[in-house]
């Protein structure tokens, strides 16, 4: 249900979607084995709720997964993100509406989706979405605002700010700047693209591993074994506080 309010960004949330590691960018099985991929994608992680963690912006953090041991993981990167655990396994779109709703009980006004394959994020290019949200609202008067970060390639969304919450429907896949656009028309939304390579550049496939450079691979990695480590480490440690 579309809501015709306006736009607020004084209270924001962020949720940050995360599938388990197992059954995550299985597309880079041609060029990384099993354990080599969860290092990666749970390096991605790492690095997104670590800049989530120290951006002074300071929003209210969510990540919602269908995998236990990844919101546990989470939690040690930064301790006050708010776990949503899917019962179930579903599609992405299904997941963010759970969060939406969850953020919304929470007080959210505005609302970003903001993926956990991202390797470029910096704070800057997070100030980005922000400062478009901003200038759609001096521009929209006071209107809902739909804020888009294109995809580099495939024509899909990479990063997506709305206020309110619901003023559109999440329609990640195929063709899903197109379908965030339309959606944002038929609103009456203000609509602002943010193009920015920090934001444009996701990795899923083989192609996109290529295209990092192998220091930027080499230190996700490392995020992503340490994390790993310290979450073994964790885990060891528990039985023993318990006895």
């Amino acid at each position: 249900m579309i809501t015709q309010a306006g736009a607020d960004l004084s209270a924001l949330h962020v949720v940050v979607p995360a599938r388990g590691p197992a059954g995550a960018k299985t597309r880079l099985g041609m060029a990384l084995d099993a354990e080599e991929r969860e290092v990666l994608v749970v390096g991605m992680l790492a690095h997104t709720l670590e800049l989530l963690r120290t951006w002074p912006a300071r929003p209210v953090v969510h990540l919602v997964s269908e995998d236990l041991p990844t919101l546990t993981l989470a939690q040690a990167v930064l301790p006050g993100v708010r776990p949503i655990m899917e019962s179930a396994p579903t599609n992405l779109n299904d997941a963010l509406l759970t969060a939406r709703q969850a953020a919304s009980a929470s007080g959210a006004t505005a609302f970003l989706v903001l993926p956990a394959d991202l390797p470029f994020l910096t704070h800057g290019a997070l100030d980005s979405l922000v400062e478009a949200a901003d200038a759609a609202l001096a521009a929209g008067t006071g209107r809902a605002i739909v804020v888009i970060a294109p995809a580099d390639a495939r024509g899909g969304t990479n990063a997506l700010l709305l206020s309110p919450p619901d003023i559109i429907e999440p329609q990640f896949g195929e063709a899903s700047l197109e379908a965030h656009a339309r959606a944002a028309a038929i609103a009456e939304a203000s609509l602002q693209l943010v193009v920015d390579p920090a934001l444009g550049f996701d990795l899923d496939t083989p192609d996109d591993l290529e295209r990092l450079d192998t220091q930027v691979v080499l230190e996700l990695m490392r995020r992503g074994e340490a994390l790993l480590g310290r979450a073994t480490r964790i885990a060891s440690a528990a039985p023993a506080e318990a006895g």
